[in-house]
């Protein structure tokens, strides 16, 4: 990579077989992310620009960024942005990356048309972006217990021109905020501890707080079901993405905590991804 005349598509084409070597996934839209990224310009500028050499200090910045990429560090974050609902989102290693399974937590919420939403852990702000693009006259709400993280949030909603429509809160839990919502919605840590070390590569350098759900991957979840009930006004829901398998007991969860009724949503994997409980006068009942 490094002689005089490399040109896009060659650069392409050798970081696509370095890649494949070092068992990359997705290796040809990786390096094509990256050069365009190394280059500031589109990926379809790459084949627009094919005939101009790269200069040699966008090709360091390039190196640089495969030899990561190759350690599976994340292209999100070797780019600095994913999109989400389709939203441009600043992502840093403070943040969880946005996936496309918890655009089904977003829709689930959006169905419900509730007036006040919190987002509890809301890592770069995704779902409360996202909700407050959907939901125009609700107050929405930010909340998270990583200071680094909320200001990727903050950033996030200022780039896209919605600072005004969300309220960013740092605090841990429900504990500190104020009034009833309609929604309480969270993508919690839900991974068992137990199995941190055996996610993907690219997983494992995402932040472990976002990650780790105690010894069942059920800590945060049973801590939501208990807190939320008190804070959600008659008819208000509790919204949570859940992992594979964990929809029947999280189901069960909500059902002791007091739940009305309850409703599991299925990703576009088929997946039971999101679990949603209703309430139905903002109190715990005892029995299911």
């Amino acid at each position: 990579m490094s002689g005089p005349d490399w040109m896009p598509l060659e650069l392409v084409r050798w970081t696509t077989a370095y890649f494949e070597r070092h068992e990359v996934p997705t290796p040809r839209l990786d390096a094509e992310l990256l050069l365009a990224h190394a280059l500031g310009v589109g990926r379809i500028d790459l084949y627009v620009r094919f005939e101009e050499p790269v200069p040699a200090e966008r090709r360091a910045r390039f190196r640089e960024l495969v030899r990561q990429r190759a350690a599976r560090v994340p292209v999100a974050y070797l780019v600095g942005e994913r999109e989400f609902w389709s939203l441009a989102l600043e992502v840093t290693r403070d943040t969880l990356i946005p996936r496309p399974d918890t655009e089904t937590l977003v829709r689930a919420v959006v169905e419900q048309t509730p007036r006040r939403v919190v987002d509890v852990g809301t890592g770069c702000g995704a779902i409360a972006l996202a909700l407050a693009v959907e939901l125009p006259e609700a107050c929405v709400i930010g909340a998270e217990l990583s200071p680094p993280a909320l200001d990727v949030a903050r950033r996030n909603g200022e780039r896209l021109g919605l600072a005004e429509r969300v309220e960013w809160l740092l605090c841990d839990g429900l504990a500190e905020l104020e009034g009833a919502f309609d929604a309480i919605v969270s993508n919690p840590p839900y991974v068992p501890t137990g199995e941190l070390d055996a996610l993907p590569p690219e997983v494992r350098h995402e932040p472990w707080l976002a990650l780790d759900g105690g010894p069942d991957g059920l800590r945060v979840i049973e801590r939501l079901a208990k807190e939320a009930p008190p804070r959600l006004a008659p008819g208000g829901v509790l919204a949570l993405e859940v992992a594979i398998g964990q929809a029947a007991p999280v189901t069960a969860l909500l059902r002791e905590a007091g739940a009305i009724a309850v409703e599991t949503r299925k990703d576009l994997g088929g997946i039971e991804r999101v679990v949603l409980g209703r309430f139905d006068s903002g109190g715990a009942s005892d029995g299911g």
